[in-house]
């Protein structure tokens, strides 16, 4: 989350749930959802978001208007919906990207500021307790990691024996992650249904492209994306060698894939 401070009272959460998934590695937590519309949480969530500066969703509401309207009145709101399992994501709004290849586009799903801090609060929730079971060679999508520090590990393990460096890309992994699968993965740890099906109960929905003429549907658009990329690892398919020395790294800050040797 780039420079923003963790308010004291969610580093006290986060460490807890961190150290009893780590001190207990068959525990399953059942009780999380009150967490995740905790005011704290909430407001974290939506300062996280505020501070990567997206862009609106398909109901094109800012951080401006949200703000005029009063920052207080909607994050109790959501909370509200939360609590009451009232709250339902809206489809997000769909573009297009270049790839950084050169040969076609990527799609990028853009959620609504209202599901981005509802996702992000899911995850500041869930991301200690799965922290705690990833191994040292997984660096997508982790605090404190990205694409330099797997570099760094290769390096690291040429220096002491290694020699050769295998860079495979999954094609689309983000795209075609099986649901019921990744589900399975996720209940091994987490066994609260309201969570459960607060962030799995609608895996996707129609993505709504903006356009000159107005809004129309188009291609389905997974519900989620801030935690479909941070939960992926979970269900990670494992590149093994005969030296088990791998380096994984989800596709983040253009470098895919890479598995030190």
């Amino acid at each position: 989350m780039g420079n923003l401070a963790t308010p004291l009272s969610v580093q006290k959460l986060q460490t807890a749930l961190h150290a009893k998934a780590k001190g207990e590695p068959g525990f399953r937590f059942y009780a999380l959802y009150d967490k995740v519309y905790r005011e704290d949480v909430l407001r974290h969530a939506y300062d996280c978001c505020k501070a990567n500066r997206g862009a609106a969703g398909p109901d094109e509401e800012r951080f401006e208007d949200i703000e005029a309207y009063g920052l207080d009145r909607w994050l109790g709101e959501l909370a509200q919906e939360l609590r009451e399992k009232r709250y339902k994501p809206q489809a997000a709004r769909r573009v297009y990207i270049p790839k950084q290849s050169g040969l076609g586009l990527r799609p990028l799903s853009i959620p609504t500021i209202r599901d981005r801090t509802a996702q992000t609060a899911a995850k500041l929730v869930l991301e200690p307790i799965f922290e705690a079971d990833l191994p040292s060679e997984q660096h997508g999508y982790r605090p404190e990691r990205n694409a330099l520090s797997a570099v760094k590990q290769v390096h690291s393990l040429l220096n002491t024996g290694h020699t050769h460096v295998v860079d495979a890309d999954l094609s689309e992994y983000y795209e075609s992650i099986p649901h019921s699968e990744l589900l399975q993965s996720v209940a091994r740890r987490v066994v609260d249904r309201r969570v459960l099906d607060f962030q799995f109960g609608e895996p996707r929905l129609p993505g709504v492209q903006l356009g000159a003429t107005g809004h129309h549907e188009t291609d389905v658009v997974e519900s989620g994306p801030r935690l479909r990329e941070s939960l992926a690892f979970v269900g990670w398919v494992r590149v093994e060698t005969n030296t088990h020395r791998p380096v994984r790294l989800a596709e983040h800050d253009g470098v895919t894939g890479a598995v030190g040797v």
